[in-house]
């Protein structure tokens, strides 16, 4: 049976050329491993959706999506906000 998603990525890749996946049948989990991609500095060669990868559209979306929570997380941590302060303050939601 496949997974839901698959996020093919590489880390570190300015030294590595290996091709990882993970993968998850939980959408939630897909855009926490990709908020901790985007984190890490990991390239991210492809999201697959039941095995067909998604359209550039809908890739782009879930690395949105990704990305917003990070950015949250990150300002909400560094400044010492809870997440309304956040929102009301920056526009990310939590």
């Amino acid at each position: 049976m496949l997974a839901k998603f698959d996020i093919e990525y590489v880390i570190h890749p300015h030294h590595n050329k290996r091709v990882d996946t993970h993968r998850t049948d939980d959408p939630v989990e897909a855009e926490d491993f990709l908020m901790n991609l985007l984190a890490s500095g990991a390239r991210v060669n492809a999201i697959k959706h039941e095995g067909v990868e998604l359209a550039q559209k809908q890739s782009d979306q879930m690395i949105h999506v990704a990305a917003e929570r990070l950015a949250s997380r990150v300002l909400g941590r560094s400044l010492d906000l809870d997440s309304v302060e956040v929102k009301h303050r920056f526009g990310f939601a939590a």
